[in-house]
């Protein structure tokens, strides 16, 4: 028997159908609800189940391992925020939030503290949407050159979110996913705003592919009559899902073009029905989350798939609000250069004037700063952070917990380590030792840095070197362990002693000594900065 673990949070118009699912699955631990009234009316109908008003006394009640967020969308970001701090596991309603730079918290978020993070993208859990993936995936309907998708209603108006932000998402999220998860190159969208001014009630989006697929979207909350309708048109068949048909909601249509005397002349085939399981896609949805919180596996819709869907919606919104105009849903796209070779996960960011080279690998969460050069198979860690004009050459791995300031140099093949008494068959992430490497360092080829450490600002490490120890500013050290041999300025070339001090005989710059184990510019030159 499944445990009770599950606190579903919102038990209006959708809630109640999220409560009922965990509640037959025998899940359901705790419901809450500002509402009083919708308290009485679920404590009426689940009478075994708490009731909670207070939603942070549910997260602090050690027996939730789960929380499900069914509230209004504004509130989603606070919310799951709130619950992943708390150590609990989450599944939102879309969308995930209302800002794609929310979004990215989160899924960060759900990564660090190795949390679940589901989002409502019900059609992701659709078996007829399963069927029909599988369909282009295996090339049935040839290469896809067009998707349209209508979801149209009359009502439920709101007025937190407009209907883009409210009906889209699930289509966003279908397309991506019948498209190999590809992020549009563009996307432009038109609407209006007939009921409440600024909010608009009817859009139409359209996506532009890179593999030349198109696929416009269609809500409206003011239509005559509901309908949800997926259409795709491939070069050799296409397909029909209407989930709001009464039967054969799944359809292939055996079309096809033929050319005579160079015009294309239609040929109208057979619709065949294509049958598929008839389970719930809430259930299936509700179930996907307790397995993940059984086996901490990935949900089918995660948190990563979610915020590729989010920054499609916030270049709609931002196409909307400018007269339907050109927008890329990543605009970060074009400011750096990636390798076709390259794999970057998202969330990330990457400054502009950065250049990723072949076979390198950033993972999830990563910030690096403008004008980085990333060499020929480097590995970037999930939360490291890289500051501007980072050099890292070829073959080096910057795991979690480092960080590397600005215009730090990594030389090829040197190595940071994270933890101090790694052993394969025990888990240590909890232990990870931070390294801070400080703005203008160089690392020789063949260093390794033994992590839980600084290496001051300007510092230089010899080719080869084991770093076991704190590094002082300016230090010139090496050898295994690493020791201290001299002092290098700024401009990388290594200091002479004076009767006063020390000076660079490249720059002139001059520097004092702190005592035996310090020193500082003596004053402001060109390669010197001594800020923090």
């Amino acid at each position: 028997m499944t445990d009770r673990n599950i606190a579903v949070v919102g038990a209006g118009y959708w809630g109640k159908n999220l409560i009922r699912n965990f509640a037959e699955l025998g899940a359901l631990h705790t419901i809450c609800d500002a509402s009083a009234p919708a308290l009485q009316e679920a404590a009426a109908r689940y009478p075994d189940v708490r009731t909670q008003s207070d939603y942070r006394r549910v997260l602090d009640d050690a027996g939730v391992r789960g929380v499900v967020i069914a509230t209004p969308a504004a509130q989603h970001y606070s919310m799951a925020r709130a619950a992943l701090l708390a150590g609990k596991d989450v599944f939102v309603e879309k969308p995930l939030a209302l800002s794609v730079h929310e979004g990215a918290e989160l899924v960060e978020l759900a990564g660090t503290s190795e949390r679940v993070l589901l989002v409502g993208h019900l059609l992701e859990y659709h078996p007829a949407l399963d069927i029909l993936r599988q369909i282009v995936n295996d090339g049935e309907l040839g290469k896809v050159q067009y998707i349209y998708s209508n979801r149209l209603n009359l009502g439920k108006f709101r007025t937190e979110e407009n209907i883009l932000w409210s009906f889209a998402p699930h289509d966003i999220a279908s397309i991506l996913g019948l498209l190999g998860d590809e992020l549009p190159t563009h996307v432009s969208a038109h609407g209006g705003s007939y009921l409440n001014s600024g909010i608009a009630d009817v859009t139409l989006s359209t996506l532009t592919f890179a593999s030349e697929a198109r696929a416009h979207i269609f809500v409206s909350w003011l239509h005559p009559f509901k309908e949800q309708r997926l259409v795709v048109v491939g070069d050799r068949k296409m397909a029909e899902f209407a989930d709001t048909d009464a039967t054969d909601k799944l359809k292939l249509y055996e079309h096809r073009i033929d050319w005579v005397d160079r015009m294309p002349q239609p040929v109208p085939g057979e619709a065949r029905p294509v049958p598929f399981p008839g389970d719930e896609p809430l259930r299936l949805e509700c179930l996907d989350f307790l397995r993940c919180i059984q086996d901490r596996g990935c949900p089918k819709s995660d948190g990563r798939r979610a915020l590729q869907v989010l920054k499609v919606l916030a270049a709609c919104q931002e196409s909307l609000e400018n007269g339907g105009v050109l927008v890329r849903p990543n605009h970060s796209a074009a400011d750096y250069f990636a390798h076709a070779s390259s794999v970057i996960e998202q969330p990330v960011q990457i400054g502009s004037g950065s250049k990723i080279w072949h076979f390198t690998h950033v993972m999830p969460g990563a910030i690096i700063g403008r004008g980085c050069v990333l060499g020929q198979n480097v590995f970037i860690g999930s939360n490291v952070r890289l500051g501007n004009n980072v050099k890292v050459e070829n073959n080096v791995s910057v795991f979690e917990g480092v960080t590397l300031e600005d215009d730090v140099f990594c030389g090829p093949s040197c190595v940071f380590t994270n933890v101090i008494n790694p052993r394969s068959h025990v888990s240590r992430k909890h232990e990870f030792r931070p390294t801070l490497v400080r703005k203008g360092v160089t690392i020789g080829a063949n260093a390794v840095i033994v992590c839980g450490h600084t290496i001051g600002r300007y510092a230089f490490i010899g080719a080869g070197s084991v770093v076991t120890q704190d590094v002082p500013d300016y230090a010139l050290v090496y050898g295994n362990p690493a020791r201290r041999c001299g002092w290098m300025c700024a401009c990388g070339v290594r200091l002479l002693q004076e009767e006063h001090g020390l000076h660079c005989p490249a720059c002139g710059a001059r520097y004092a000594c702190g005592g035996t184990d310090s020193i500082a510019p003596v004053e402001e030159n060109m390669h010197a900065d001594t800020t923090d």
